[in-house]
This record gives structure tokens, C-alpha cells and sequence, in this order.
């Protein structure tokens, strides 16, 4: 199975690659891990298919149309207004049903809708139609946790990329050229970490709105420090091997020994590190959110979810929904990084 893999992806594997993907799938429980929360991310990536106030699809009058991604006129169902159907208003419904039909999603609910119907006001307990009850705002809570899963997971995929490019890079440089360049960068880390980020993501939050992309920037800012230790100290180890010694005495660039030599040996480390700082963004943009400080209102956020929670104490499935959802994602997160630091540990690698 793992030979197939590799050559249909045509990869050129070294026996040590293989050895450490041996490694990883032995530990079962980083393995099936790696495997749930893949396949959850996936789903969540097509949230607009499984849950949302439009249908998937509407056939009308011989003709197909797919309201989850275009939006679709009222007059071409043979309605009077020019806008967008309404397809969950009793006239619209009649319409489509006198000459096709509509296939509603999973859960006929999105995000950002509010659920008109209710039999008590809002938040509403667990029922058929809405399995994990609505919040305080009378929308539906399955909805809002499986697009909140998806941003969080977005976003901490985003941050986790961003940093790690901009970390190795800084710190691949320090290592190997030593000297100055590695003095000044490690006093600036220095002084800029120091900085407090909370209080001035607390300042910044009361000049501009927050959003995904401003939210993002600023944690990038703050977070790339954390991949420069571990890559600048195997690069300063790296350097003085003899291959580095031999590259250099041949006349090979410096940007292709650090690429080509050093980075496959440096990288070892920040591999193992990424999944525990991908649970650290989730966890980081859950605070903000429940603070009041992360993604602008409305927004599906698993952190607006358990602050809902903690205000609506006579509803605790908001608490415990988002309680379980985040205690879900965090543990699969673990138990992934688990199972790639032991492949990457060389006593656990047997030849």
C-alpha cells in the first residue's frame, strides 16, 4: 500500500522517509487519528452542501440550477421579483413544486439564518428538526459548529503555513551565516517577543473591526518566532558537518546548501512541532472569539459558541456542544503530533 502510494504520486522516497511513515502508522492511535480528522475537515470544506437555507439542487421547467453557489432570480421560477429566491418562503416553494423540485441539504439550516418557527423562544432545546438546539440568537447550532469547525481549522492551517515560512526562513538564515546576522536577529526576537500580543490585539480591536485576514496578520506577526529556535539550532550543528564543508569547497551557492543540505535536516523538528502549533492557533482564535476580540459578530466561531455557553447556563448544549467540539479537535491534533514526533525520533526508528 505504501509503495503504491509513492510511486502513484511519484515521489522518490529514501529508506529513512519510509522507515518514519512505518513508524507513524504503527502508533494506531495517530494513525486513525490522522484519518477522523481528515476526514471531518473534508466534509466541513463542502459545509454548504450539508448545511444551509438554500437547496442543493432545484430542477424547474426542465432546467437544473444549484442555489448553494449562484444565485438564482425569483422571476425564474415565474416569481415577480427580480432578487434572489427566498426558497424557504411558502410562495417560492409552490412555484418550483408546480413544475420540478428542490433537494434541501442535511440540515436546512446555515450559519447565519435565523429559524423563524420556533415553538419556544430562543435558545431552544435539541429537537428532530434541530439536533443540537439553536442559540440565543434562534439559529440552528449543528450549523453553526460544523462552519465554525471549518474556519477554525482554516485558520489554523493558514497560521501554521505562514509562520512556519516565515520562521524557517529567518531561522535557516541566523544558523548559517552566523556572526552578526545571528546576534541582531536573535536580540530583535528578543525584543518582539516580549511584546504583549493580547493587549495589542485588545487596542488594535477598538480602531478597525476585526476579521479572518486582519486577525490572521497579526497572529502571523507575533507567532513566526516560535520555528526559528528549533531550525536555527540545527542549522548552527548542520554547518559545520563535512558535506557542508564539501559543498562549499566545491563552489556550491549558499541559497542551494541551505535548500538542498541543511533545510531536509532542519525541517525534522519543525515537522514535529506544526501539528501542536496547529492546536495552539485553533485554541488561540477560539479565546479571541470568546473575548470578544476575534472574527466580527455573527461570524461561526466555536469560541462565540462557548461564550453563548457561559452567558445561557439554562442551555447547556451550547456549552457542551462547543465543549466537545473543541476537546474533539484538540485531541486528534495531539495525538497526530504524537505519532509524527515518534516517527521523526531516530531512537524509534529502527533500521
Amino acid at each position: 500500500m505504501e509503495g503504491r502510494a509513492h510511486r502513484i504520486l511519484g515521489m522518490k522516497v529514501t529508506p529513512v522517509t519510509r522507515r518514519r511513515f512505518a513508524t507513524f502508522r504503527k502508533n494506531r492511535r495517530g494513525w486513525w487519528s490522522l484519518w477522523i480528522f481528515l476526514g471531518l475537515f473534508v466534509l466541513s470544506l463542502f459545509a454548504e452542501f450539508i448545511a444551509n437555507d438554500k437547496p442543493v439542487l432545484v430542477y424547474f421547467d426542465g432546467r437544473f440550477f444549484m442555489p448553494v453557489i449562484e444565485a438564482v432570480p425569483e422571476t425564474e421560477y415565474g416569481g415577480f421579483f427580480e432578487t434572489e429566491a427566498e426558497y424557504k418562503d411558502p410562495e417560492v416553494q409552490s412555484l418550483i413544486g408546480e413544475k420540478g423540485w428542490m433537494l434541501w441539504p442535511l440540515v436546512e439550516h446555515s450559519y447565519n439564518s435565523q429559524v423563524l418557527d420556533l415553538d419556544a423562544p430562543a435558545p431552544t432545546a435539541p429537537d428532530a428538526k434541530h439536533w443540537l438546539g439553536t442559540d440565543d440568537q434562534a439559529r440552528d447550532v449543528v450549523a453553526r459548529m460544523i462552519y465554525g469547525f471549518r474556519i477554525s481549522v482554516l485558520f489554523g492551517l493558514a497560521l501554521v503555513g505562514l509562520t512556519g515560512l516565515i520562521g524557517v526562513t529567518i531561522g535557516l538564515g541566523q544558523g548559517y551565516f552566523g556572526g552578526m546576522t545571528d546576534l541582531i536577529g536573535q536580540r530583535f526576537i528578543e525584543v518582539w517577543v516580549s511584546l504583549p500580543t493580547l493587549y495589542l490585539l485588545i487596542i488594535l480591536a477598538s480602531i478597525v473591526q476585526p476579521n479572518f485576514w486582519w486577525l490572521l496578520g497579526i497572529m502571523v506577526a507575533f507567532g513566526w518566532t516560535g520555528f526559528v529556535g528549533p531550525v536555527r539550532a540545527e542549522t548552527l550543528r548542520a554547518r559545520n558537518l563535512d558535506f557542508v564543508k564539501a559543498s562549499k569547497a566545491l563552489g556550491v551557492s549558499d541559497n542551494v546548501i541551505m535548500v538542498r543540505h541543511i533545510l531536509p535536516n532542519a525541517m525534522v523538528a519543525t515537522l514535529t512541532f506544526m501539528p501542536f502549533v496547529l492546536s495552539g492557533a485553533v485554541v488561540s482564535l477560539a479565546s479571541l472569539d470568546f473575548l470578544g476580540f476575534g472574527l466580527p459578530p455573527g461570524s461561526p466561531s466555536l469560541g462565540e459558541l462557548i461564550k453563548q455557553g457561559k452567558e445561557n447556563l439554562q442551555a447547556p448544549w451550547l456549552g457542551l456542544t462547543a465543549f466537545f467540539t473543541v476537546g474533539v479537535m484538540l485531541t486528534l491534533l495531539v495525538f497526530i503530533g504524537e505519532a509524527v514526533r515518534d516517527a521523526f525520533d531516530p531512537r524509534k526508528v529502527q533500521g
